[in-house]
């Protein structure tokens, strides 16, 4: 068996040190190994400051939503729905229908042609709906219902 000693040695003198103080500033984290002394010293030197500072959460260090792959497999997801006659926008969130029917390598495109027609009916609804809104004139702002007018 083996045994290992790890032993600090102080930044700040080279002495033997007995603590590793963490810390940040500037969004950069820092380490300083330190005596009693000494780190009592570091900690007294930023009390002042601290004394007015606010805890901050850990920034949220995230990878990017979309990778090189997953763009890739879209691509070709797109291309197979073309080949197998689904009709997909070009851009923006596939159809999890798509999605199955890909991965299982089946080309039954009725469900997916029901989707298709569905999304189309509710895009031709909302432009219908924005048709029959009254239109405001230029220049006069809409009354709210009950309100008179202070003349």
């Amino acid at each position: 068996m083996q045994r290992v000693d790890v032993k600090l040695e102080d930044d700040l003198t080279g002495g033997p040190a007995d603590e590793t103080v963490e810390f940040g500033v500037d969004g950069r984290a820092y380490e300083i190994d330190l005596n009693a002394r000494h780190a009592a010293d570091f900690r007294r030197q930023l009390s002042r400051f601290l004394e007015h500072a606010r805890l901050a959460r850990p920034a949220n260090r995230r990878s990017p939503a979309r990778t090189p792959a997953s763009r890739e497999r879209s691509r070709q997801i797109r291309a197979w729905a073309e080949e197998h006659g689904f009709d997909i926008s070009e851009r923006g969130r596939l159809p999890r229908e798509v999605i199955k029917l890909y991965e299982t390598g089946q080309a039954d495109t009725s469900g997916a042609d029901r989707s298709a027609r569905r999304n189309d009916g509710r895009r031709q609804a909302a432009s219908a709906r924005a048709d029959t809104r009254p239109r405001r004139r230029a220049g006069r702002s809409p009354r709210r219902a009950g309100a008179r007018d202070s003349k």
